[in-house]
């Protein structure tokens, strides 16, 4: 049995604070404001994951009221999501994500994230789609008041 599940994640941006993107670290004059390190490609990845097996979202799982997660390094949880699916007896077919930021451009760090993501969830990389796209400017990504990662995952059964 398949199962698709979608996820979205968006935090405001500030400057001096770090930026953490399929976990790793990316230069950047402004991060993510969040209780996590804020990496909105994984908590989307999480969501999605999460969502395809039925097993509520993220803030379910890691609240973000808890300080056990206040900064906590978001492949820790990501960790743990794919954790819990092996338990329900489910693994990952695919995964595809877009992140939305203005700047700075991503493509030099895509290969990097890829290669991070899938070896936390023990996959091989080309399994993991990340895109990158800017909104022309426009919205609050475009403002580069805040960033968006959006991904679309199939898990299976097994």
């Amino acid at each position: 049995m398949l199962r698709i599940g979608n996820g979205y994640d968006v935090h405001q941006l500030k400057d001096e604070i770090d930026l953490w993107l399929g976990g790793i670290k990316i230069d950047s004059p402004k991060g993510a404001v969040a209780h996590s390190d804020g990496d909105v490609l994984i908590h989307a990845i999480c969501d999605a994951l999460l969502g395809a097996a039925a097993l509520n979202d993220i803030g379910h799982h890691f609240p973000d009221n808890n300080e056990k997660y206040k900064n906590i390094d978001s492949k820790i949880l990501l960790k743990k999501v794919v954790d819990l699916l092996a338990c329900n007896s489910f693994a990952i077919v695919n995964i595809d994500s877009i992140i939305c930021l203005q700047q700075p451009k991503l493509k030099p760090f895509i290969t990097d994230m890829q290669k991070c993501l899938a070896k936390v969830m023990n996959i091989d990389a080309h399994r993991v789609s990340i895109k990158a796209t800017t909104t022309e400017k426009l919205g609050f990504v475009g403002r580069e008041e805040g960033i968006a990662a959006y991904a679309v995952v199939l898990i299976e059964k097994v």
